[in-house]
């Protein structure tokens, strides 16, 4: 009897053992499946970069051709040979950022043209806001930190390029940097233009770029070109390959790198109101004389130094109104345009690349 009964007992001890065994397993089992079940919630998922969807390139012609003028018209012309959207009758910044805003959508903007017959001296002729003043870098700042300014919106992207076809912008490091905060977005914006000229509608090619060389005068006191082109050659001697004179009398390219003149006015102007000043208002006799008034005006010294043209070279003339004292002045600029040609192979103008940095300048 008691031999049953302690085999009996082993018997039970297996089989509870054997549950025991059982149970462990399967909440092993259990733990793990839950364990593989975390895993694949938790495994991280690769990351699907944005599809970026780039628009055609548009042109913004920003002014009108006045007298013989053509500059619009031929870069009107030569974009829409391109097939590029044209944009007409925004002559702001202010209102090209308004356009750009309400035209926004799932795609971005790619290249953005911004035609503006410009000044090197003077600023674009682009205005700030409808009817403000034009774009120079005091002006343009002015109005970003004033707030009067809309923001553009998400409308470009990383390879965006926003590119000013302004005569000699790309060297005016001051002014690209301003026209980038007043394009400010999320992402950085690409400012780009180029130091050069840009001509639209050559002898030769339909869009080239030229190197400038300048000369200048006193409004209606011109020396004479004979004058003019050993100053020219005197202050630019180590370009040896323009003949100075003849460039100085020629008004196009008549053959492929030719040299040729153009001829702009650089006004300035200048008021003082003495009325709640200790100062009398001077009397002034002579060019001389005016001259160094303005050189010991701290003020005006300064703003003039910017130019970077000699007082000497500007026609003066002053008036007396009241308590007021008003300058002006104004200075004839001979620029000589160098086209820029390829160094080998057949005769021709250098593509405009607006990503070669040789050409362009980046912002």
């Amino acid at each position: 009897m008691r031999k049953v009964i302690t085999k009996t007992g082993i018997v039970c001890s297996f089989l509870i053992l054997a549950l025991q065994l059982t149970s462990c397993y399967k909440s092993t089992k259990k733990t793990v499946a839950s364990a593989i079940e975390v895993a694949e919630v938790i495994a991280p998922t690769a990351m699907v970069p944005e599809e970026i969807i780039y628009r055609s390139p548009i042109v913004f012609i920003t002014g009108i051709d006045k007298g013989s003028a053509h500059y619009y018209e031929d870069a009107r012309s030569y974009f829409k040979e391109k097939e590029y959207q044209i944009v007409e009758d925004q002559y702001s910044i202010e209102e090209i950022i308004t356009w750009l805003n309400n035209h926004e959508s799932d795609s971005y903007f790619g290249d953005i043209h911004i035609v503006n017959k410009s000044n090197p001296y003077k600023g674009l002729t682009l205005e700030t806001v409808i009817k403000g003043e034009k774009v120079t870098t005091e002006t343009l700042r002015k109005n970003i930190t004033q707030g009067k300014l809309p923001k553009l919106k998400k409308v470009v992207a990383q390879n965006s390029k926003i590119i000013f076809h302004a005569d000699g912008l790309g060297s005016n490091t001051a002014l690209m940097k301003t026209i980038k905060d007043a394009f400010v977005t999320d992402i950085p914006t690409n400012i780009v233009a180029s130091q050069y000229f840009t001509v639209f509608g050559g002898n030769y090619s339909e869009y080239y770029l030229a190197k400038p060389f300048y000369v200048f005068y006193p409004t209606a006191n011109s020396p004479g070109k004979t004058d003019l082109s050993k100053e020219i050659a005197k202050k630019y001697p180590e370009e040896q390959e323009i003949q100075w004179y003849d460039a100085l009398n020629n008004e196009s390219e008549r053959y492929i790198g030719e040299a040729y003149t153009i001829q702009f006015n650089i006004p300035v102007q200048y008021e003082i109101d003495f009325h709640n000043s200790d100062d009398e208002v001077p009397t002034i006799t002579s060019k001389k004389e005016l001259i160094e008034y303005l050189k010991q005006h701290n003020k005006i010294h300064t703003e003039f130094a910017k130019i970077g043209i000699e007082y000497s070279k500007f026609r003066w003339s002053w008036t007396v109104k009241n308590t007021r004292l008003i300058i002006k002045g104004k200075t004839t600029a001979l620029c000589v345009l160098k086209p820029l040609t390829k160094p080998y192979g057949d005769l021709e103008h250098i593509k405009p690349d607006t990503s070669n940095l040789r050409l362009y300048a980046i912002n």
